[in-house]
Formats: C-alpha cells, sequence, structure tokens
C-alpha cells in the first residue's frame, strides 16, 4: 500500500465517525499540512465519497449520505457485529431482507480475518434462536454462505440430502438460486446425474462440500426461481389454504403477515387468504395477531383451533 493510499484509509475512517472534523485536527491526526487534506478529501471525493466541507470558525469536513452506497471501513468489533446481525437475520428469514442478508453475509465473510471468522462462529454456536414456528425449523447460516459462495462462483457442489421419508442420498448438483418461503430455504439446483432441476431444503442438507468445478449456469424453464418454485415443488406437497375474517385493519395485517393476501371490509376489518403447509402453521400466525377472527375455511383449520380451544379450557379449569 502506497503512502496516499493509506493516509486516504485513515482519512476515510476518521471521517465515517459520526461528527465533523475540522481541518487543522484532520492534518494534525494524519501527520500532513492542511493542504494535502484537502487534496485527500477531492480524491476520495472522486472515489464516490460524499465529503461535504463547511466554511467559518466552526467548519470542517464530514460524511454525509449521498446516491450509492460506497464501501465502508470497519475495525474489528464492528465487523464481528454486523456478520453476526446477518446470519441472525438470514437464520430468521426476515420477509423482504432474506436473500439480501445472504449475500452480504457471504461477501463479509468471504474477506473476514481467521481471528474474526473465529469470533463470528464462536458467538453463532453460543447463540439459540428461538423458533416461533410450528415445526421448529432452522438453518445454520454456515450452509448459507457456503451455498451463496457456490452460486455466485458458478461451482458445483457435493452435499448428503435427507428426504421428508428420512432416505438419505448423497447429490452432486449445480446450484443456481437459493430462496426463501416462509420458515425455510430452498436449494434450485440443476441435478446433472437426474438430468433435470430438483429442489432441496437447506436444513436437510449436510456435509456440503464445493468441489471447485465450473459450469455454465443453465436457463431456469420459468420466470423467476421463486414461480418454479411455488408451482412445481410446494405444489406437490399438502397444502391448505386459509380464508379468514380478521378484526384488525388491512394495514396492520399487511405488515404482521406478509405474503398472505389482505383485502379491506372496513377501516377495521379485513379478510385474509394465504397458503400454508400445516393447520399449526397457520393457526399460529393468526393467533399472534392478537386479535378476534373468524376462520371460513379450511375446516381443517377450524377443527385444530377448536381442539386448542379445548385443551387450553381444560388446563385453565385445571389450574
Amino acid at each position: 500500500m502506497t503512502d496516499t493510499a493509506g493516509r486516504l484509509l485513515s482519512l476515510l475512517s476518521l471521517l465515517q465517525l459520526p461528527r465533523e472534523w475540522p481541518g487543522s485536527e484532520l492534518a494534525r491526526r494524519l501527520g500532513v499540512s492542511g493542504r494535502t487534506v484537502r487534496r485527500d478529501v477531492d480524491r476520495l471525493r472522486e472515489l464516490g465519497y460524499p465529503v461535504e466541507a463547511t466554511m467559518g470558525s466552526e467548519g470542517g469536513y464530514r460524511l454525509v449520505a449521498g446516491t450509492a452506497m460506497p464501501p465502508l471501513l470497519l475495525d474489528d468489533d464492528e465487523a464481528v457485529a454486523i456478520a453476526v446481525g446477518l446470519r441472525t437475520a438470514a437464520r430468521q428469514a426476515v420477509a423482504g431482507i432474506e436473500e439480501a442478508s445472504v449475500r452480504a453475509m457471504a461477501k463479509l465473510e468471504q474477506v473476514l480475518p481467521s481471528r474474526l471468522r473465529r469470533r463470528v462462529g464462536a458467538l453463532g454456536a453460543a447463540t439459540v434462536p428461538v423458533v416461533l414456528g410450528a415445526d421448529g425449523v432452522t438453518v445454520d447460516p454456515e450452509h448459507l454462505t457456503v451455498l451463496a459462495s457456490a452460486i455466485a462462483n458458478r461451482e458445483r457442489l457435493r452435499f448428503r440430502y435427507s428426504a421428508a421419508d428420512g432416505a438419505e442420498s448423497r447429490r452432486h448438483v449445480e446450484p443456481l438460486h437459493l430462496v426463501p418461503s416462509g420458515r425455510r430455504w430452498y436449494l434450485v439446483a440443476f441435478d446433472p446425474e437426474r438430468d433435470d432441476w430438483r429442489f432441496f431444503r437447506v436444513d436437510r442438507m449436510t456435509a456440503l462440500s464445493p468441489t471447485g468445478a465450473r459450469f455454465a449456469p443453465r436457463a431456469l424453464p420459468a420466470d423467476d426461481p421463486a414461480t418454479y418454485l411455488k408451482e412445481h415443488m410446494l405444489g406437490r406437497a399438502p397444502t391448505y389454504t386459509v380464508v379468514a375474517t380478521v378484526h384488525l385493519p388491512a394495514p396492520d395485517v399487511r405488515a404482521r403477515l406478509p405474503g398472505v393476501d389482505v383485502e379491506a371490509v372496513d377501516q377495521r376489518t379485513c379478510r385474509v387468504s394465504g397458503l400454508g403447509d400445516t393447520v399449526e402453521y397457520l393457526a399460529f400466525h393468526l393467533l399472534q395477531l392478537g386479535c378476534e377472527f373468524t376462520v371460513h375455511e379450511p375446516p381443517e383449520l377450524v377443527r385444530h383451533l377448536r381442539g386448542l380451544h379445548d385443551r387450553i379450557g381444560r388446563a385453565i379449569s385445571s389450574g
């Protein structure tokens, strides 16, 4: 690294602190003249960093929000905090940010020094997430990182897979997309041995091993992987369609139940419809709204809720 490059990085690190820096203080910290500070600020601007200058005795330099996201400099603790946060977001499959979390996690962990990787791994191993789903599905963030890297590098992948019936197999595939669906993650990949596209639940994959062998990506026979997954894989599983009247404003329900169709009935009531692979999953999401609701279908969900009502009633009476 040249003296100029090293000085620019030091200047950028200072400017990323949320404060305004007088030019004289920057010059003193960097051991250069005020003229050199001004030239370095111009260089940062040319690189896309929006450095704002104010005049006067109270003036100075500060980094402001721009039109694009420039690279950031992170210290060790900041890098670990972000990596752990991204792993948590990816594990919980927060609606709308799942794929972005995995992409960012893969980029960050690729450049983390080994000492920081160990810290992130230790924190991940010591942290147990609270899973509020019906089947307690969790995904190892390490698996998501490996898969995201293999997809980005167009690298073939080997792994062991446990099917829904417990049958185990070894797979050698060309990974194309990661698709989050509710509480689960799926890998969309082409299986050369079966000469067809396949879908794999990430929580059922073990012993993931990128082979180093590159492949030319094949065209998916659909407009997008999420639609392909829904039509060709989720459609084969037992799926229930819920229709219910919920006594909450439609905007509130949309914010709390992403992916569900919500139609306003009036200002305080709406009608919701959506899919779920278990009645337990559907019941949980309706109950966690914390309001009155009426289920119109499916009958299996109605029976399940009646059973919950009876068990809760017995638990209260026996107390």
